[in-house]
Formats: structure tokens, sequence, C-alpha cells
């Protein structure tokens, strides 16, 4: 060993110990911006990095920072007995601060072995010769002259452990703690305190240069060696995780989807991502997954469990559910696409492949230079009238297409009807294909507009910074375009955006309120819905927005209609005498006696099933699993009293819903079971006091409806449904026996479960059987008696404490009691009217009397009241299929709804005022100004015209043959404007009274109508397509409205529409936690001061009006799993009314101060 290596590991081998902290990237490595502080007392140790201590005995590499690793240079931490992976320490030339690999010329590193004294380790220095950086890295890095980040340490007891440092060093604790200027200053009682600014480029010439007596620190002669470094197990394993905690990069595919593009996510294991569920919470919102991102897969379907099994660089596969489908993930366009360099599966996730109206830039680029100027261009056409929508195509310049066909095609794909025109960025016409070669060889930017007219400015400029303010896009006459000066010569302002200056005489005016100057005081909005980005134009005036939430919140204060449709055993009566049921997320008690309502409203999806505690205190509810991971299915336990949430369970455990949930009898409701709504419909039993799984077994069973515990024996539980009936007993050591009584296949589907005093089971089933089995001495179950009790179906059975069997038949509506003691004898029926429906439930209003006395739920969502002995009344009254029709009383808090079961009911709040039967299924609905009217749109493209006093129809018209999606009269009630899935407006004008009708004509349009506004003047109606589009239209004139800007000024009667500049902050806002919200329907206050909005996901919400950022905020409420198919406020602004579309639920709501 040379005398220079020699003194180099004097230099190095320190018996210095402590821990030491600094902002230097040398041994010290620590956090800030300046200087960096090293204390260290004692004796045989080394000094620590960041803070960390190492213990004695142990050896720490230290890796020289004005080196840099080219390409795959790693260098690895050795043994003198072994040599550890290289992958295990492997060190990555990712610059930190610029995010790209440097350059830089290295030689091998090499090691420094020595042994100062007994006891104590080895203390090794990799580094390397002649290293030189880029000039560009020294500038990222740190001072070139001076002021370097390499920190000089003094250690403690000893000579100090110095690692020469640099700001581009690539090691972990560098990234991590950031580069910093600085040396870093020790306190201890060993010497070598060493301070002052080095250069970070060491050439031989300033080795050569320093002086002796300097006060520069001494530089150690680098060493070049052919071996790689060696170092202790003990201090290769210190190092061999800090791969772990480096940044990942992560591509996530959806499962059973192989043209999912897939979502890149990186992050940093313990910092931006803790757990595996934590990442799965990130990733939901961007996979559009049923129910959230739950599982995750390997590409060849192995479930990863931890976040630790993911890694950098790999591709994986999200579900929502626990079955994994294989598929060619990363395809393109129906392609396999693997990345160049890759085998499998390609490192960067696929896309759609552009189409050659839709080309990839770079492509095109390309594609450019290898085509003819004559044969071919590379252009890029943009809308005149939103200059947001824009593209670059291949244009041929060969055809024999005329060119004016050409532009039309053109015009097709930026959405313009009927383009004839192209201009260039100046205001030149282009008249033909000549042009484009020869004149126009050098433009590559041109715009389309459908007549003589140009919208000045130059959206390419616009693109790249704030969106330009263009003067209302003032149309300006092309016979005067060589005399206008269309690009404006004043210098753009950080303050203010650049204007583009235009004649007075040439600025027209829609209105006499303003000139078109005036759209420059702010900004339009753009809002991206289901991919597509759309520009929304400021009104001139409008009231300031504000983000911040309302004053105002909303409370539920009534729910109408019962959940009779399609669920079973779902109405109880409460020791208070209050009703029992539940309507889509709520659970409702009803008391008659006070005509009040209470509310239960902890679950955050639909209410499958619901059972009531021995007790009739507490009461189980279980819901179905929602779209994100927050909304699980899982059952609830709470008080009648309090409606306080006391314990939930099935977090996890249950997949899709809960099928059925009931408590035990025999040792006082100790134990619940519930039963998954999956594939394999896992039944579950649980001691909910103290949330104890006590078994589970997968029953296999589709279609299954209810599941009951035996009254005698809690470890025997019945199941049943659609061909299956079986009993399974558990076992002490939760292992289930399984017992089939209903041999497979079986078409009859058992709906009902009851049982005889001494335990006997009694079955009802689909065919109209009531079925009773017995036990024999050895325990097999037989059929003791069996009798067709109904025509068809029965919906329900229930044991009475006399001994009385009532049952219910969903298809003949009859009512029938049977004598249990008398081998089921017959003792009396009776039959529900036809408008009430089928009987889905039976319930005695005072359990434990035997005066008779019931209350049914019926299968078109009514409850109704009485016996057998006399007639039924209604006691709730809901829509018995979809509801979608809601409309607000211009002048009283009165409402109307309609829906697909052919009944239009007037409300007063919780009141029902009259319903009336129609012919047709009405979803769209509106009072005429004078309130005297209601007019209903029907999916048959009728119109029907009610008197609001009676509920008379006083005139049916037929419009179209399509459904009338959406109907509203103006402001002064004497037109009425209908909009149809065929795309057209009808308008009819409207006699004072609103009872006569006569057609004007319509106003054809091409896609779906969805919603409705008239402007305030009558002149101008705005609707929403199912695409979500804008479109305004002339009334005056018949004829569509075809810029957007030239409307944006028009004030309007109401704000049904979902979209539109002053209700753009419902859409994509921040705060959802589904980023791709879509809104399914939206009111305005008459005070205009809040919005309410609803969407498809069930979310109901209060903002502030206008309603502008998508930073606004709001109040939020969830009492459905579907579409929020329509919201409206009352006359008043006190009441809210919504109605939940296919779960045809009606709920009032007060807004009340917050």
């Amino acid at each position: 060993m040379s005398n220079e290596e020699n003194d180099y590991v004097d230099a190095v081998a320190g018996a210095g110990a402590g821990t030491g902290a600094g902002a230097g990237a040398g041994a010290n490595v620590g956090h800030g911006d300046g200087d960096g502080e090293g204390d260290g007392d004692g004796d045989g140790g080394l000094a620590a990095v960041n803070g960390e201590p190492i213990l004695g005995g142990q050896t720490m590499a230290q890796i020289s920072s004005n080196s840099q690793l080219e390409g795959n240079v790693s260098p690895t931490f050795t043994q003198t007995t072994g040599q550890f992976d290289d992958n295990d320490n492997h060190v990555k030339t990712n610059n930190s601060r610029l995010g790209r690999n440097t350059d830089s010329n290295c030689n091998s590193p090499s090691k420094s072995p020595t042994s100062r004294r007994a006891g104590s380790s080895t203390s090794f220095q990799i580094h390397l010769q002649n290293a030189q950086y880029n000039e560009d890295d020294d500038l990222a890095g740190g001072d070139l002259q001076g002021n370097s980040s390499a920190a000089p340490t003094v250690g403690g007891g000893g000579a100090a452990v110095r690692a020469a440092g640099g700001g581009s060093s690539h090691d972990y604790w560098s990234q991590r703690n950031g580069r910093a200027s600085g040396p870093a200053v020790g306190s201890g009682a060993g010497p070598g305190a060493q301070s002052g600014n080095q250069s970070r480029t060491l050439s031989p010439s300033y080795l050569d240069n320093m002086s002796e007596n300097s006060e520069q620190p001494p530089v150690v002669p680098l060493v070049r060696s052919k071996s790689r470094p060696e170092i202790s197990s003990a201090a290769a394993s210190r190092y061999s995780n800090l791969s772990y905690w480096k940044a990942r990069r992560v591509v996530f595919y959806r499962n059973g989807d192989p043209f999912f593009p897939g979502v890149e996510l990186r992050y940093r294991p313990g910092r931006d991502v803790t757990s595996l569920d934590n990442l799965l919470d990130k990733i939901s919102p961007k996979m559009d997954l049923p129910r959230g991102a739950r599982y995750v897969f390997s590409m060849d379907g192995d479930r990863k469990y931890h976040l630790d099994e993911l890694e950098d660089g790999a591709f994986y596969v999200v579900s929502s559910f626990k079955a994994f489908k294989p598929a060619s993930y990363g395809k393109k366009n129906g392609m396999w696409y693997a990345s160049p360099g890759n085998q499998g599966w390609g490192s960067k996730p696929a896309s759609r492949k552009p189409s050659i109206m839709e080309a990839d830039l770079g492509t095109l680029s390309t594609t450019s230079g290898s085509i003819k100027r004559s044969a071919g261009r590379v252009i890029r056409i943009i809308n005149n009238l939103d200059h947001s929508v824009q593209c670059r195509v291949l244009l041929n310049l060969r055809t024999s297409q005329p060119f004016e066909e050409v532009l039309e095609d053109l015009g097709q794909v930026l959405k313009i009807n009927g383009a004839k025109k192209m201009y260039t960025g100046t205001g030149q016409e282009v008249r033909s294909f000549s042009q484009l070669r020869n004149e126009f060889a050098d433009v590559d930017t041109f715009y389309l507009a459908t007549g003589t007219a140009l919208i000045a400015g130059s959206p390419i400029r616009r693109s790249r910074s704030r969106p330009s303010v263009v003067a209302a896009a003032p149309i300006l006459s092309t016979e005067e375009l060589p005399k206008v000066p269309l690009r404006g010569t004043r210098p753009r302002s950080k303050s203010r955006p650049r204007i583009l200056y235009a004649p007075e005489s040439e600025i027209l005016r829609p209105n006499g309120e303003y000139t078109m100057l005036d759209i420059m005081k702010e900004e339009p909005t753009k809002v991206t819905i289901r991919g597509l980005r759309r520009t929304f134009y400021p009104p001139v005036h409008h009231a300031p927005a504000e983000n911040s939430p309302p004053d105002k919140k909303l409370q539920l204060q009534w729910v109408h209609g019962y959940r009779g449709i399609d669920a079973r055993r779902n109405l109880w009566v409460l020791p208070s005498g209050e009703l029992l049921y539940y309507v889509a997320a709520v659970a409702v008690l009803f008391d008659r006696d006070e005509d009040a309502q209470r509310h239960y409203i902890g679950h955050t999806e639909d209410i499958m099933c619901m059972d009531v505690h021995p007790s009739r205190e507490l009461v189980a509810s279980g819901q179905k699993a929602g779209r994100d991971r927050k909304s699980q299915a899982h059952v609830r336990i709470w008080s009648t009293e309090s409606l306080q949430t006391l314990y939930v369970f099935g977090m996890g455990e249950l997949d899709t819903g809960v099928t059925a949930v009931a408590f035990s009898q025999l040792n006082g409701g100790s134990y619940i079971l519930a039963v998954d709504s999956g594939r394999e419909s896992i039944l579950s039993v649980w001691q909910w006091q103290w949330g104890h799984l006590l078994g589970k077994v997968a029953t296999l069973q589709e279609g299954l409806s209810g599941a009951a515990f035996h009254p005698l024996d809690d470890n025997l539980i019945i199941t049943h449904g659609r061909g299956h009936l079986a009993f399974w007993h558990r076992r002490k050591d939760g292992f289930f026996e399984r017992t089939d009584i209903v041999k497979q296949p079986s078409r009859s589907h058992v709906t009902s479960v009851q049982f005889e005093p001494d335990g006997d089971v009694i079955t009802a089933d689909s065919d109209g059987f009531i079925t009773i089995y017995s036990v024999d001495s050895d325990g097999a179950y037989f059929v003791r008696t069996e009798f067709e009790a109904h025509n068809k179906g029965i919906g329900c059975l229930i044991m009475l404490g006399e001994g009385t069997l009532l049952s219910g038949g969903e298809k003949d509506r009859k009512i029938a009691a049977w004598d249990s003691l008398q081998n089921y004898k017959k003792i009396a029926d009776t039959k529900l009217p036809e408008a009430a429906g089928g009987v889905r439930t039976i319930y005695p209003q005072r359990p434990g009397r035997n005066d008779g006395n019931i209350y049914v739920g019926t299968t078109r969502n009514n409850i109704l009241e009485g016996s057998l002995q006399r007639r039924f009344t209604q006691v709730v009254f809901g829509h018995g299929r979809q509801l979608w029709g809601l409309a607000a009383h211009p002048e009283d808090e009165l409402y109307a709804t309609a829906g697909h079961d052919k009944h239009v009911a007037l409300w007063r709040k919780n009141k029902l005022i009259w319903t009336i039967q129609t012919g047709y299924e009405c979803v769209a609905l509106a009072f005429h100004p004078f309130g005297t009217a209601l007019a209903a749109g029907s999916t048959e493209g009728h119109l029907l015209v009610i008197n609001c006093d009676n509920g008379a129809v006083m005139l049916t018209l037929r419009v179209c043959g399509s459904p009338l999606n959406c109907v509203s009269f103006n402001q002064v009630g004497d037109m009425i404007a209908m909009g149809s899935q065929n795309g057209s407006i009808y308008l009819f004008r409207v006699s004072r009274d609103g009872f006569s009708y006569k057609k004007v004509n319509k106003i054809r349009g091409s896609q779906p109508l969805t919603h409705l506004d008239w402007s305030m003047d009558g002149n101008f109606v705005q609707t929403v397509t199912i695409d979500f589009d804008l479109l305004f239209w002339d009334a005056k004139s018949l004829s569509p409205e075809r810029s957007p800007i030239a409307m944006k000024d028009v004030k309007w009667l109401s704000n049904n529409c979902t979209v539109g500049f002053l209700v753009a902050g419902q859409w994509s806002n921040r705060y959802y936690s589904n980023a791709n919200t879509i809104i399914a329907t939206c009111s305005r206050s008459a005070a205009h001061d809040m919005l309410a909005s609803g969407d498809a996901d069930g979310y109901l919400r209060l903002f502030r009006y206008p309603c502008i950022s998508s930073r606004a905020e709001f109040h939020e409420s969830k009492v459905y799993s579907g579409m929020l198919a329509c919201v409206r406020f009352l006359c008043g602004d006190h009441t809210l009314i919504t109605v939940g579309g296919t779960d045809a639920s009606l709920m009032v709501w007060d807004i009340v101060e917050e």
C-alpha cells in the first residue's frame, strides 16, 4: 500500500462515536438548506448518518458524492468471508433534483481496507477516480466556485470519519434528506476539526496546487482498484433495505378489461402510501370499478396482500371481486402491446391508437416529413366558435372530392355542422387545395367556420398559457378583413390578458345592454365530462361566486313510499307503536298517532335486509356494497330509541351485499347470522357483542333469499331460496353440517319460513303451496303436511300467538288464515284491491293481542291496515315502479310526482292530496305559471294536461312517437316547450288558463334531450343532451342557436340544465370522492343563492349559487344507491324534494340553518 493510501486510511478510520445530523451531503447527511451540526460523545464507535446510530463493531460504507455512477454500475458491499447480492445494495443514478440521468466518466470503484486497532471493525470508503461533472449538474447541485455541498465533519473521541460529499450524490440519504451546502460542525474529544469551502470538481491540478499549510481540508488522492469494496455483513444488512424506501412506479389495469390504458401511480412507501388499503383508496376513483378497488393481482393472477409485495416498475391488475380474469392486459386497439426492450408486459401503459383524423402529434411530425408536399399535408384545424376544439389531421391534397365536401368532413371532426369556410390565422380565406399546396404551404393552422364569419385570435398561443380573452369572439365581416388588424401588437402583460381589437363599427351587439368587448372581464370555464372537454362562457353580469359551503344545510324530514317491489320481510311494529320499514338507505320509524317520522341514516348504500332483536329494542340492518371502498357491505346494529349505532360488523368479510340477517332466539339474540349476496353466498355466524366470528360456510347457492335461526336451537340455521331449502348445524369447532330438504333440481322458490310452537318448520313457495316439515326419531326431516293455499306465489307467512297462520298471495292478492291446531283448516280470507298490489309482508298491529288487526306491505310499495273482517285502508302511499317526474308548484308548497306505474300524485310536504292513474308512463312534469294546470310528458310521446284542483285529466295530445323527457312553460305561460328523445324541441301555444294547446312548430335536433330551461324573455330555450352538450334554440325563428358566446348573457327562468358556466363547479369538484361523478339533476333556488345537485351515485349536495369553481364546497347527504333522478326547491326555498329514479323513493328535506 502506498504512503498516500496509508495517510488516507489514517484520515478515514476513526474511533469517534455518537450520532450526527447535518444539512450537508457528506458523512453527516441532514435536512435543511444551510449548515449542519454533528455531535458525538464517547469512544469506540463510528459517526452515524442522519441521526441513526451505528452499533459498535459495525462498519459503514462511505460513498464519495463527488463521483457519479454511469449506466447500471452499482457498487457492492462485500464481506471478507462472502459477498452480498448486488441487487440488495444497488445505488440508483437518477438525479434527485433534476429527475434525469447525468453523464460522467467513471472508473471502477475501489476499496481501501485498513485496520487501525483490534476490536473495532474496518471502515471503507468507495470513491471513483477522475470524476467529472457536467456543467448543468454543477449548477443544479451547488456552487461551482465554492460553498461545496460536501460536508466535512468533526468526530468526537477520535479521528473524524468523513465521506467526500457532493450536491449530486445519488445515495439514498441524499435523496431522502435533500441536498444542501455548508460544512457540518461537530464537537468532541477527538482531533481533526475541518472547515472551509472547496470546489466540487477535484482535478489533478487542483490537488497539486493545494498547499500543505492551507486552511482547506486535506484532499485524499483517489485510488483505483479493480476489485469491489468489501464490507461486513452487519453493515451490509443496514443498507440492504434502502431500496424499499425509494419511490416506486407501478401500473394498474382493470380486471377483465384488456383495453384499459392503465393507471400509473408513483409513490414512496411509508410516506405517500402506508398500506395496501391506502393505495387502493388512492386508485379507486381512477379505475371506475363497480365496487371500488379492493383486490390486487399480479399479471399471473397471484393475489397481493401487502404493500411490500408490489415491485417497482411492475404491472398489476385491480378488481372489486376476488375472481381474477386472465386477459392480455395492455392491449392497444385490440393489438398486443409490449414496449421495446422489454419481455412480456410493456413498461408503458397502452392507450387508444389514434385514428388518421386524430393522429398523435409525434406520429404526425414523423409522417409529415415522409409525405410529399404535393400529396398530403398535416395541418391543425380549429373550431372558430370554440377554440378549445381542435385537431391535427392528415389531409390528402390529391383527392377527387370537392374542396367544399372536404370542409364539411373536417367540420364533423370539430363538431361543426355545415362547415363552409376555412381561414388562416391572419384572416385569409382558403378556397382550394391549390392554395394549401402553394400560397399557404408554410401555414399549419387553419380555422373552420359555418359561414362568412371568423373569430379572431390564435388559440395556439392561448393554449400555452392562460386562456386569452378574445373580443367576445367578435364576428367580423370578411369583406373588411384586409383592412382590420386581427392580431394586436400590444405587448402582453401579466396583470391582464392580451386583447384583440376591432373597429367600433364592426362590433355586433345582440342586444342593447353591453358591447361584445365586455366579455374580456372573465375567462371561460372548461369542464371535462366523460373524457370530453367543454367550454362555458361567462356572462358579463352575475352574482359573485363564493367557494365556501352555504350557511344552510339539509335535514331529512319525511320519506314517502315503502320498499315492497323487491324486498321481503321488511315491516315491523315496535313497542312504541311505530312502524319500522326501510326505503333506499334510510330506516323509517313512522308514528301514526303523532303523524311523525324518525330516520336512521347510518347506512351509505341501500338497505337490503333487516331484523329486530328479540327484545324489540335493537335492529340489525345489512346494506349492499357501493362503488368505493368506504361503502363496503356490512351489518349495523342500532338502537330504536336513540337511533345510535351500537355495533358494525362484516367490513371486508361480506362481498357485494347482505341477502339475509337474523338474530338467534333461544339465547336472547346473542348470535346473529348474515348471508353474503356474492357468488358463494357465504353464511356467517357472529357473537355480535364481542365482534367474534363463530363460523362461516359457503352455501354455493344462487338465488338464496332468506335465513333464520331455529327458535329451539341456536346452532341450527335454515336457509331458503330458489330451489333451495337446507338445514345447517353448527358444531363447536365452527364447522357446519348441511342437510338439504329440497332435492335438486327444483323449480319452486321457497319464499318464507315460519315455525310451529313445537319446532316444526313451515314453508311457503312460489307455486302457492304451504309445507310442514317434522323430525322423526332418527333426526331426519319429512313432510308432514302439504296443501295449496294460493293461486301461484305466496309472499309471506306469519304465525300468530294463538296458533293461527296467516299467508299472503303475491299474485292473487289474498290474505288467508289457517288453524294450525286443526291440521291447517282455513278460517277466513280476504282480497286486497288491485291498485294496492300483491302481499309482500304481514305484521300484527299489536303483537301479542288477538284482535286480528294487521299491517300489510304490498308489492306496489304501499302499506295498508285492516283485518280479515273489515276493509283495508292506505297508511303509506308510494309509487309502484320507477319514479322520474317531479315538479314544484310556482306559488305554493305543493309538488307533483309521476312514474312508470302510470300514477300522477299531488303532495303537500308529507301529505298526499290526490293521486290518479293515467294510461301512460309519465316521466316529465311542469306546472303552469298560474298553478292551475299540470302538464305531463309520457314515454309514448303524449302530453297530458291535468287539473291541479281535482286531478282530472283535461287534455291528451300526441306530440311525437318518442318519450318526452323534459317539459317546461315560459314565464307568462303562453308557450310550452317539450324536449324529446328524438332530439327535437316541440313548441305549443297555450291558453291563459293552461287547458288549451295549439301546435306551433318543432325545432329539429339529433341528440336526445334530458333537461330544458326557458329564457326570461321567452325568446330562447336551452337544453342538455344525453351526452351533456349544452344546446340553445331560438323560439322565435324556430332554429338552433349555433354560437354559445352569443347566448352567454341570456337570463334564464330556471336552471335545471346540469351544464353551464354558473353551475360548472358541480362537475369535477376536487372534494368529490369519485372524480368521474356524473351530475344527473340540479335546481336553483328562487332567491338565486343555492344550488341543489344530485349525481348518478345517489349523492345529494347543496352549493352556493353561482357555483363556478371546482373548489366550491358543499353540504352532502347520501341516501340513495342508484341515480338521484330529480331535485327541486319548493316555493319559499325552505324545502327540497328528491326522487330516486329506479328505487321509486320520494324524500322531503328541510333547509335549516347550519
